[in-house]
């Protein structure tokens, strides 16, 4: 399987924001997206198979991820999404156990608590984030938590110790934020003092303002009109197991493993 090193290569890199934004604008089926990327690199000179090959990998990649969060229910039916990596592929960041645990016991049980609620209720066929934005009670929280774990699940990827921002995305967070350190320093601290269970956010509103807010339980930040990109779970069935109470530390290693990528894609989505 081709690297993924390629990503950090000041001449390649900012593709990748371009051509996964051309798949997912155009509204893609997966058969023909390699076609796509192939009219998006066909123009571009100097690059070797391999770099195409490694190219096409990647976008396919952003392509999986934003199809794995979809939130339109299927045939009626939420369902637990399919991880795009094994679940051992976020250590040591995020331990095994935590990843089977977390995926395949408490996201499970919001799809299917959040099914069996919807017969009836009026949400039936809705989006995930058309219910999040009007429901209450019940509905509100297995949603919002589905929606979130979404999200959450389909940012990730193996370990790099530099692993930031790409694309416009960058260029927006050293613009306000000052620094991608301040940035991170700011949302840490976010995270690290939200009392309870909940979630941090990065988040940008209608003018394309970037916002870092802390929602609380299974709130997420469509709530508020905003349109989520990165979010961290800081309930302790997220993090205990691999950091018991040291949630600042979770928070501090958890830029290892965010696929930019993936966020910038979000980001540039209409």
């Amino acid at each position: 399987m081709p690297s993924n090193n390629l990503r950090d290569n000041p001449q390649i890199s900012p593709l990748f924001p371009l051509i996964s934004c051309a798949i997912q604008k155009e509204m893609l089926t997966l058969p023909s997206t390699r076609q796509v990327i192939s009219l998006r690199i066909s123009n571009i000179t100097n690059l070797n198979i391999t770099t195409i090959m490694s190219l096409t990998h990647i976008a396919l990649s952003l392509y999986a991820a934003g199809a794995l969060a979809q939130t339109q229910p299927v045939d009626g039916k939420f369902q637990l999404i399919a991880l795009p990596y094994a679940t051992s592929a976020l250590e040591p960041v995020i331990g095994t156990q935590t990843v089977e645990i977390h995926h395949g016991k408490h996201l499970n049980t919001y799809v299917t608590n959040l099914n069996n609620l919807l017969p009836g209720s009026g949400f039936e066929g809705k989006t995930l984030e058309e219910i999040v934005e009007k429901a209450e009670g019940g509905i509100f929280n297995n949603a919002g938590q589905l929606l979130n774990h979404n999200l959450y699940f389909t940012q990730f990827a193996a370990p790099q110790a530099d692993r930031k921002p790409v694309g416009s995305l960058a260029e927006a967070i050293d613009t306000q934020f000052g620094s991608f350190d301040a940035f991170k320093q700011e949302f840490q601290q976010k995270g690290a003092t939200l009392f309870g269970s909940g979630w941090v956010w990065l988040s940008t509103d209608k003018e394309g303002k970037l916002v870092i807010s802390q929602e609380v339980n299974g709130a997420n930040p469509v709530c508020h009109g905003l349109k989520p990109l990165m979010g961290i779970d800081v309930w302790e069935h997220a993090y205990y197991l691999d950091y018991q109470n040291r949630r600042p530390d979770h928070l501090a290693a958890i830029w290892q493993i965010i696929d930019w990528n993936v966020v910038e894609t979000r980001y540039t989505s209409k």
